[in-house]
Formats: structure tokens, C-alpha cells, sequence
């Protein structure tokens, strides 16, 4: 049984302040869905915010972290301090990520290995550009994606991953995939895990659509068959924003 999930990636904004004011919104709505509600705020924030959710079913994951366990790695946190503050969950591989600084599926790969090793779920993102979609190429990007970040992991390895496919030419430009587009993808990224690790694997596979969710266009995307929810970017900054798409299931 695939678990419904949204996450909310916060990225560079929300100081104490802010994220303290957020989180009491999001403790006080009501939530008509059965989906797991994740919250990604910054470094910074990650322990108030595992401080101030305690004793509700709002889960907080980390942004990013470093494959290494230690070091001379500047501004940079491993799988035990993230584990040390409380969050267990991460999301690796945001396009972001792949676009400023430059971080390589191989790169990637690294860091997915050291999180699972560390005992972390990992919520690993994909997707590809514009030009891609544009020649056509998109099914082959995310193929190799996938294939060069995950298809090493054991079996058991795959209870501990969520998906999350972002289109990039999607992300903070107000366009968003069609449903047909986004269940387009889903399944074919369904099938490529299927392929390689059978139908247990799948079954329980949960993968997210990222790329302009709002609580307008939020119902009719997760209403596809291989959609199982969403990594949700600005909208996730406003609690009745987040809320509506949380309760769009």
C-alpha cells in the first residue's frame, strides 16, 4: 500500500520567528486526509521546529546533508547531526541543488548511500529541463538519474525512499506539468524500479510530483493513479495553502 505524502520544502526562508508562526498554523488546521505531512525548513530551524512539533504527526526533514560522517567540510552536516536534533527524514537531489552547485547524479549517489546508512529516509528528487522535454529526451534524463543514484541500493534499501519527480522547467515559474504529463512520468518511473526490483518494491513505492503544486491544481495531479503526492515549494509557506493541498487527497 503506497502511503499519500506531502512535503513541504521551506528552502532559504523562515527565520525562528517565522518558522515558530508557521508551525502553530499548521498545529491548529485541520487535516481530512490520511497523508503524511513533512515540513523541510532550514538548517537552522530544524531543531525548534522538531521542538515545536512534538506530539503531532507533522514530520520535519532536512534539506540537503553531506555524504561524509566527518571532517573538514565547511558549512556542512552530516547524517548523525541531523539525527542528533531529531530529524530522521532528507531530501537529497533537488534540482537546486544539481543547478548551483553543481551536484552530479554520482555525487548524489554518495550521499544517498551514506543517509541510508545512517539510518535516514531519504526523499530523493530527479526531473528534467526544459531543453530535455523540448527534444524529447525526458524519459532518457530521468532514466539515467534514477539508474546512477539508486539502482545500486538493496531491495530493503527501497522501504527507506520516496520519490520525487520535478520537472525543472516547472519549479518556481508558474508553469506546472499537466496531469497526463505528471502521470505520464510517474509511471514510467514506476516501471523502471519494477523492472529492476520487482513488484514488492513497487507496490509500496511512494513517488511525489514537484513543480508548482497549489491548492488549485493540487486535487486533479493527485488524483492521477501513479501520483502519490507532492513536494510543494512556495505554497508550502502559507499554512491554508498547504493545508488545502494536504486535504486534496
Amino acid at each position: 500500500m503506497r502511503t499519500k505524502i506531502v512535503a513541504g520544502n521551506w528552502k532559504m526562508n523562515n527565520d525562528s520567528s517565522a518558522t515558530s508562526a508557521l508551525l502553530q498554523e499548521l498545529k491548529k488546521a485541520n487535516q481530512t486526509s490520511n497523508a503524511r505531512r513533512i515540513v523541510a525548513p532550514a538548517f537552522t530551524q530544524l531543531a525548534q521546529a522538531v521542538k515545536l512539533l512534538e506530539g503531532t504527526t507533522i514530520e520535519v526533514a532536512a534539506q540537503n546533508m553531506n555524504a561524509a560522517t566527518s571532517g573538514a567540510f565547511t558549512g556542512e552536516v552530516s547524517a548523525s547531526m541531523l539525527k542528533g536534533v531529531g530529524v530522521a527524514t532528507v531530501i537529497i537531489g533537488h534540482s537546486e541543488r544539481r543547478s548551483l552547485y553543481n551536484e552530479t547524479d554520482v555525487a548524489l549517489a554518495e550521499k544517498v548511500a551514506a543517509a541510508l546508512s545512517g539510518n535516514m529516509e531519504v526523499i530523493f528528487c530527479f526531473g528534467e529541463e526544459l531543453s530535455d522535454r523540448k527534444s524529447g529526451r525526458h524519459f532518457d534524463v530521468v532514466s539515467h538519474q534514477l539508474k546512477t543514484a539508486l539502482f545500486e541500493i538493496t531491495p530493503d534499501s527501497w522501504k527507506h525512499i520516496i520519490l520525487a519527480y520535478e520537472p525543472v522547467w516547472a519549479i518556481g515559474t508558474g508553469e506546472t506539468a499537466s496531469p497526463e504529463q505528471a502521470q505520464e512520468m510517474h509511471a514510467h518511473i514506476r516501471s523502471l524500479v519494477h523492472q529492476q526490483y520487482g513488484e514488492t518494491v513497487t507496490t509500496s513505492l511512494s513517488i511525489l510530483y514537484g513543480g508548482s503544486v497549489k491548492p488549485n491544481n493540487a486535487k486533479e495531479i493527485f488524483s492521477q493513479p501513479d501520483v502519490d503526492g507532492g513536494l510543494i515549494g512556495g505554497a508550502s509557506l502559507n499554512a491554508n495553502d498547504f493545508m488545502a493541498i494536504v486535504n486534496a487527497f
